[in-house]
């Protein structure tokens, strides 16, 4: 008995795609060839998603998997394997798509609340399998529903709470789903209308105001905000304009409010009740027509030297009769100065400052924009310096100057001069700084400073000042007289030079040892200077050098040169001749002493004179 699988197929009847409700089929076919006409028993198992939904044996080469009633749960990927003996093949997998999803049902827990309360709702979807996703809806009358959506990973429910507004006064809810399938999402019907009844705690509030909304500046404008409520307790009545709170009431139904119209009272007021979680607003717009406009200060002049007169003028365009003051401004609080629309004064520098005047009519008090009067005190002839404090600079470093005026009301403006080119212009308070980095050697004087304020006297100018430029030390160099020899008891001139340097420059004349040993110095107003050295030793013999320095601070070394002292010809004369006179004296002493050992017989046998 031999057979072989040639295939196995799936397929569904009446399609793949099939209405919810509706009967549909899985049938699974497996094709095999026999060489005889022998019974062979078929194993067939259906998969749905990789799970396993019905199994049957058969000796027949047909399966069906029945489904009665179809739902959108059988939705899915379907394939069978057929078994026979020891043999398995596994079909390929055919989608099915069961069209509609069940209706949801919507479910409240409640059917009449009150403004400020929370709704629960709970959708459900029988009969679905997640992931789904839900919509819950808030439907009022001549308004979009208010939607929102919850994903439900594991179950075929949700759950939603939603908040119940002031002006909420017949609400309806319903929900929908949708799932996923391959073409993209599935939307099932909207569930059942939930209807929910809504109850204000209390109403929206009345705001009146006597005499009118348009008024007067004077005139006196009351407010008057109401409500009416179940239940007082805990009602908050608040009365604003704008943002800022005016005044508020609690446990009671109303609130008054009254003031002295003025044009800034000109704006829109806010009537609000509330209690706990729900908040009911009335607006209203007043307009304040202005009585009379704001005064206007004037100045006969507003910069003025000292002990001038100033005379400040307060009035009000087509309005004479008001009460006037002029005040100055303080950071400790206006100061009156009189109760009138002139006020004269002779000034002195500390009437600087900011003025107003204030005008009053039935009970209405207007302030004028400030004036600013500024009085000053001539500058002080200025003191030009050098910063530094010595009044000299090194070539190509720069020089800082400072002018300074003791006097004079600020701001002073500086003007620096260096010969007749002006240089800078600074304006500050007492001084000013200027820098100079172009320093040359024909910059030896010529620099001036002028101040000057607004004070009608003008331009004050310092005295010159004379700046000396100190040229620093280059190409130092040493010599000697005699040079390289010198004999014992001699004497040396070392000449120390430089090439360029401004006086006086101080020379130091040093000999290298182990460590440095200055020999001489000395302060010079010349390029050079000699230092006789008296009486040359041999333990002079060694390397010399000088330094050179002056009041740049920089000090230049010149190149070591090296001095031997040697023997003068008479004292080697005087030492050859001490040398041959040794040398005889110890011939005489050998032949005396050899003679006397012949004599007595004993001469040396080795000894030879030479």
């Amino acid at each position: 008995q031999v057979f072989t699988f040639n295939g196995v197929k799936i397929k569904v009847e009446p399609s793949d795609k099939v209405k919810n409700g509706a009967p549909m089929s899985i049938i699974c076919h497996a094709d095999i060839s026999k060489n005889t006409d022998f019974q062979l028993k078929h194993n067939f198992t259906f998969f749905k998603d990789g799970k396993l939904v019905f199994m049957t044996i058969s000796d027949k080469e047909d399966a069906r998997y029945e489904i009665p009633v179809a739902k959108s749960a059988d939705t899915g990927d379907y394939e069978c394997r057929v078994k026979a003996g020891d043999k398995l093949v596994i079909s390929k997998a055919i989608y099915v798509w069961v069209t509609g999803m069940t209706k949801p049902i919507l479910t409240a827990d409640k059917r009449e609340v009150s403004e400020g309360e929370i709704v629960k709702l709970r959708c459900e979807l029988p009969e679905e399998v997640p992931p789904l996703e839900f919509f819950f809806r808030k439907i009022k009358t001549n308004s979009e529903p208010i939607e929102k959506r919850v994903s439900e990973q594991n179950q075929n429910f949700s759950e939603m709470e939603y908040y119940v507004e002031a002006g909420d006064n017949i609400l309806q809810f319903d929900c929908f789903g949708k799932r996923q399938v391959k073409s993209g999402q599935e939307s099932s019907q909207h569930s059942n209308k939930t209807l929910v009844t809504v109850k204000e705690p209390f109403r929206k509030p009345t705001l009146i105001t006597t005499p009118s909304n348009n008024l007067t500046e004077g005139d006196i404008i009351e407010f008057e905000c109401s409500t009416v409520a179940a239940e007082m307790r805990g009602i908050e009545i608040i009365f604003q304009k704008n943002r800022t709170i005016l005044n508020s009431v609690r446990d009671k139904k109303f609130l008054k409010y009254s003031t002295l119209a003025t044009q800034e009272d000109s704006g829109e007021y806010l009537c609000k009740v509330e209690q706990g979680a729900v908040s009911k607003t009335t607006k209203r717009n007043v307009f304040v027509s202005e009585l009379f406009p704001k005064p206007t200060l004037s100045a006969s002049m507003t910069q003025l030297d000292e002990n001038k007169d100033l005379i400040l003028n307060c009035s009000i365009n087509g309005l004479r009769k008001a009460n006037f003051s002029i005040l100055r401004k303080s950071s400790s609080g206006d100061i009156l100065l009189k109760k009138s629309r002139i006020l004269a004064i002779k000034v002195n520098v500390n009437d600087t400052g900011s003025y107003t005047c204030k005008a009053e009519v039935k009970g209405i008090v207007k302030e004028s924009k400030p004036v600013r009067i500024s009085v000053y005190a001539p500058v002080s002839k200025p003191t030009l310096s050098v910063v530094s404090g010595s009044p000299e600079v090194v070539l190509g470093k720069p020089l800082q100057l400072i002018c300074h005026s003791v006097m004079g009301t600020p701001p002073i403006t500086f003007t620096f001069y260096k010969g007749d080119e002006i240089k800078k212009n600074v304006t500050n308070d007492t001084y000013a700084t200027f820098l100079d980095e172009d320093i040359g050697l024909n910059d030896n004087g010529g620099y001036k400073c002028d101040a000057r304020n607004n004070h009608s006297s003008g331009v004050k100018t310092s005295n010159i000042l004379n700046v000396t430029v100190i040229v620093p030390i280059r190409g130092a160099s040493l010599g000697s007289v005699p040079y390289g020899e010198v004999e014992v008891g001699s004497d040396t001139a070392f000449l120390c030079s430089v090439k360029e340097g401004s006086w006086p420059i101080d020379f130091k004349f040093f000999k290298k040892t182990d460590h440095e040993v200055l020999l001489y110095e000395v302060r010079e107003y010349s390029d050079r200077t000699i230092w006789h050295k008296k009486t040359m030793k041999r333990k002079d013999t060694g390397t010399y050098y000088c330094m050179a320095s002056n009041r740049a601070s920089v000090d230049v070394r010149s190149r070591p040169i090296t001095i031997s002292v040697i023997l003068a010809a008479w004292q080697k004369g005087v030492i050859a001749a001490f040398v041959l006179t040794a040398m005889a004296g110890a011939g005489a002493v050998a032949l005396w002493w050899f003679l006397r050992k012949k004599k007595k017989g004993n001469v040396p046998p080795l000894f030879v004179l030479g």
